[in-house]
């Protein structure tokens, strides 16, 4: 073979190969459908993965329906992330017919039965809301992890190094929490909110939790429960009640009403992430932001001690970080 032909057929073979190299490094393209999954998909899966996520600040995961656009997104996803739990009650039929020609990994479903708290309404659902503890955000991480290696094998050592340094955060996330909601005077220790989002909050750090409204947003409050959260303000002498960001606050204003007209002033404690995550780019815009965030919130307005900033001094509005001996 002349010089010439040698010398093109190499650069063929090499260009050839090198596009394959690059094929093969193409990030994973993945669809997440909550803040808090899209999230921790980032942390894990690093520089390996695209991740558009469907539901965005402010959105109620529990009424949201998928758009043209988002069943365009998922069918041409290498895989798609959801919670389950029954939490993305409109997308499960979509959801079970695409798993048929998708990965689809429902991970919020590797929290241990055993580790879940019952659906009072529904007794054969659980309650989705798991991220709401850290510890048990630790299960989700690991299945993230765990569908990233399944997906590309050849990244593993890299998703868990990833997932490792996102669990060493988690751990102390779950420090600085048990920290300062441990400052709330026990008689303090209650929690009511527009909806029963909170549970495992309360579980993690021995609070009680009164929603106005059940597990999913789609529950109607009745007079009596409306009467009963009023009763219970004004006895316990709570004086602080909290908004959600994904949930309207009508029901709230109605309790604050109802507790000043038996001559006791309750207040908006502040606004916390429930459903949704805050905006994107921020620091509450991330999960471990997203809670320090509600249990910075929790602990200053029910009577404890935090620092304005959180856990580091990034929550917006403070800078004074508590030391606790642990990083965020």
């Amino acid at each position: 073979m002349p010089f010439r032909m040698t010398a093109l057929v190499t650069l063929l073979t090499w260009l050839m190969a090198l596009g394959g190299q690059a094929q093969a490094a193409d990030p994973l393209r993945l669809v997440a459908t909550t803040g808090m999954i899209a999230d921790t998909l980032r942390q894990v899966g690093g520089n390996e993965i695209e991740v558009r996520g469907l539901m965005g600040t402010g959105v109620d995961p529990h009424l949201y329906r998928q758009t043209r656009s988002d069943i365009s997104a998922m069918v041409q996803a290498d895989a798609v992330f959801w919670h389950g739990l029954f939490l993305e009650a409109q997308l499960e039929e979509f959801l079970a017919r695409l798993a048929k020609r998708r990965p689809v990994f429902a991970v919020a479903e590797a929290v241990p039965e055993s580790q879940r708290l019952a659906d009072a309404e529904y007794p054969d659902r659980w309650d989705p809301h798991v991220w709401m503890d850290p510890g048990r955000w630790r299960h989700v991480v690991i299945a993230i992890r765990d569908a990233l290696v399944t997906l590309r094998p050849a990244a593993r050592d890299r998703f868990v190094a990833n997932a490792d340094d996102l669990l060493a955060r988690l751990d102390a996330l779950d420090t600085y929490a048990r920290h300062v909601l441990s400052s709330v005077p026990p008689r303090s220790r209650v929690l009511v909110t527009a909806h029963d989002a909170f549970g495992y909050l309360g579980e993690a750090y021995a609070y009680e939790v009164e929603g106005i409204q059940g597990y999913s947003t789609e529950s109607e409050a009745g007079l009596a429960r409306m009467e009963a959260l009023v009763s219970l303000l004004v006895e316990r002498q709570i004086g602080a009640i909290f908004i959600e960001s994904s949930v309207s606050e009508r029901n709230i204003r109605a309790l604050i009403e109802g507790a000043a007209a038996r001559g006791w002033p309750v207040e908006v404690g502040g606004e916390l992430f429930s459903d949704a995550m805050g905006p994107p780019g921020s620091y509450e815009g991330t999960y471990i932001g997203m809670i320090d965030h509600n249990v910075t919130l929790l602990a200053r307005a029910l009577g404890g001690e935090a620092p304005l900033g959180g856990m580091q001094g990034k929550l917006a509005g403070g800078t004074q970080p508590l030391e606790t001996g642990s990083r965020p």
